[in-house]
């Protein structure tokens, strides 16, 4: 990892309030992996005094994508650069996701913002893996299907696709495609723990990038622990994860 001032070339609003920024950086698109992140100083003064982190969206040559939405000060403030800003970020920071081992085809499961990791990971895949993609929200308006790969959809208000969360839609979707052997999920614990429950129950290997407030993220200020499954102590979500698989923690 490394900190960079990196010059933005653009700032999209892909939907409502939902935004892409990208940067140029050689270093961070050439040694960046789905489910690791970076933590950005949204502004140069002391306001916010924090750091944000942000999921790897996409890398195309030289310039890497991340994906937020607009939901405090921080993010506001993002969304309102302009290309040829610069930004100080640091990373990349974690464990992404293991997508090399010997499974033939996976399944991807974004709920809401959690869709952010899964373009780059559809991008190394395809072609190579076969993969299904899964992706739940609130309602249409927040469902995101930024780089994926023709997801099959779920709404919790049924305007659009399934009416229900994502891991009914697996559930009710997964005897049309057996053979799965690898799960790749994201998003909100509540979700997270609902699939991996299921996941465990029925035996297919999982891993999850779990959400949770951060301040260094690098390990320094141990505010960011989740519990070890065997509950012999703690784990750091920005060090020894994001990614965890579903046997190593309790969410």
């Amino acid at each position: 990892m490394r900190i960079e001032q990196t010059k933005i070339v653009s700032v999209d609003g892909i939907q409502s309030h939902i935004f892409l920024l990208s940067v140029r950086s050689e270093y961070f698109a050439a040694n960046s992996k789905p489910g690791q992140f970076f933590n950005i100083k949204v502004s140069d003064n002391q306001f916010p005094l924090l750091r944000r982190p942000f999921s790897v969206c996409d890398i195309e040559g030289d310039k890497i994508s991340f994906l937020f939405d607009v939901h405090g000060e921080g993010t506001k403030i993002l969304s309102s650069k302009k290309a040829g800003d610069f930004l100080d970020i640091l990373g990349p920071l974690g464990h992404g996701f293991t997508y090399d081992s010997y499974f033939d085809s996976a399944i991807m499961v974004g709920g809401g913002l959690g869709a952010a990791p899964f373009p780059l990971l559809t991008k190394i895949l395809k072609g190579k893996k076969k993969l299904f993609t899964f992706i739940g929200a609130r309602n249409a308006k927040e469902l995101i299907r930024f780089g994926l790969d023709e997801p099959i959809v779920s709404t919790d208000d049924g305007s659009i696709g399934f009416k229900g969360n994502v891991v009914e839609l697996i559930k009710s979707q997964i005897g049309q495609i057996p053979g799965i052997k690898k799960i790749f999920a994201c998003g909100p614990n509540p979700m997270l723990k609902a699939l991996t429950d299921w996941a465990n129950l029925v035996g297919i290997e999982t891993e999850v990038s779990v959400e949770c407030a951060m301040a260094c993220g690098i390990g320094l200020c141990q505010g960011c622990p989740v519990e070890k499954s065997d509950k012999s102590g703690y784990l750091l979500v920005c060090k020894d994860g994001p990614v965890f698989t579903s046997q190593e923690v309790m969410i």
